[in-house]
């Protein structure tokens, strides 16, 4: 049996990420490449797959080498239908798949929450929908011409009377916070200074699940936890160049900057957990997300790190010969905008950070079209960090322009 029928075997399997969705009309073929979509496998059916019962050996040998011939999407959805046959495939994809921070890809819907790589930044890129307000993250360069590009996060931006928020889904049709699919929001003050990024997973478990604790808390609503805020510097002088920005993030510490640091790692996403115990869920009215801070609840405060790790500009060099102030985005930015930024960590002498680290950026997000923007991410921020620091760029900010 040869490695090519087996990967034509699980293609044709309806779960996991990118499953097709065989349908009419432009709708279905859309939803049919939407999203990076939750395992749904009901255990009971697939345990009784044929493929069940394949020697240990031989299915390691095989899922490793679908996992290393399959690097990009869309082909590697076969490493997501290994995970979907039964539940010794899936435990044994789980075994082989490294996080972005190892391996530098994004596989499974956790992988949106864990930390990028540390040398090569992933590469996305974000479209503007302005009828809609939505703004969608795809993974890749540059969008592709048949328009068959892999849609990674989605948001919606929704004006309130005091605030804006951007609501994060998994898919682009569906921003309900009582949804499975709903991951954080960002939601403005008044003047669009100072933007908080609330997760649905506390920090808390994430640092129990990089530690093996499973400790998963269910909720049958959504939480919000505030882990990072945004503060943009007012531009009193009316002095034209980028924006000035500061990013604490309040849930990865300084030391994961530092030689040999870590930053916290999920290994799970909260809403498999009820997905899994849907009895518990389906008993009660969907209701919408709360705020889950530490102030309301301390059982579940963010950990106190001795000190968060800051993101700031990166510093622009003179061009002596366009005799202005430039930043080197190395070719992902083609179009001038106030928007364009690079984030590097913000460290004093006393953290013992290499000036090499000090100069890495983190996070790069600048204009290629009328609306469409590159965004660039490396360790220790997730891709949901990034979208949601790039998406505080698309809000008015008249005290800042």
């Amino acid at each position: 049996m040869s490695l090519k029928f087996l990967v034509r075997e699980l293609r044709k399997l309806k779960y996991g990420i990118g499953g097709k969705i065989r349908g009419k009309g432009k709708h279905w073929r859309n939803r049919a490449r939407s999203h990076i979509a939750p395992i749904e496998a009901p255990l009971e059916q697939t345990e009784q797959g044929k493929w069940a019962d394949m020697p240990p050996e031989l299915l390691l040998d095989i899922i490793r080498r679908v996992e290393e011939s399959e690097t990009s999407w869309p082909a590697r959805n076969a490493v997501v239908c290994c995970a979907s046959v039964c539940k010794s495939w899936r435990d044994v994809t789980k075994e082989i798949v490294k996080t972005p921070e190892e391996c530098g890809r994004l596989t499974f819907p956790v992988s949106l929450k864990q930390p990028g790589p540390r040398n090569d930044p992933i590469q996305c890129f974000i479209r503007r929908d302005r009828t809609s307000s939505i703004f969608r993250l795809y993974s890749g360069l540059a969008p592709s011409e048949d328009g068959n590009d892999k849609l990674l996060l989605a948001a919606k931006k929704i004006r309130r009377a005091t605030c804006t928020e951007f609501v994060i889904s998994l898919v682009s049709d569906n921003f309900s916070q009582s949804s499975s699919t709903y991951i954080g929001k960002l939601r403005s003050n008044f003047m669009g200074t100072k933007f908080k990024i609330y997760d649905n997973q506390s920090s808390d478990d994430a640092a129990a699940q990089s530690k093996g604790k499973l400790g998963w808390r269910l909720h049958t609503t959504a939480c919000n936890y505030h882990t990072a805020t945004i503060s943009y510097e007012l531009n009193v002088l009316r002095t034209r160049g980028p924006r000035r920005m500061n990013c604490d993030m309040h849930s990865i510490p300084i030391s994961s900057v530092q030689e040999g640091g870590t930053a916290p790692t999920p290994i799970s996403l909260p809403n498999s957990v009820a997905k899994t115990s849907s009895s518990l869920v389906s008993k009660r009215k969907a209701q919408p997300a709360r705020d889950c801070s530490p102030s309301k609840f301390p059982s579940t405060k963010v950990p106190s790190f001795e000190e968060s790790m800051i993101l700031k500009n990166k510093s622009p060099r003179w061009h002596e010969q366009l005799q202005c102030w430039c930043l080197n985005f190395k070719g992902r930015v083609t179009v001038a905008s106030v928007k364009n930024f690079q984030l590097v960590a913000a460290v004093d002498p006393s953290h013992n950070v290499s000036e090499a680290e000090q100069e890495r950026v983190i996070l790069q997000f600048g204009k290629i079209g009328r609306d469409i923007f590159t965004m660039d991410y490396s360790y220790p921020i997730s891709a949901f960090q990034a979208f949601a620091i790039c998406l505080s760029s698309f809000d008015t900010k008249p005290a800042c322009e």
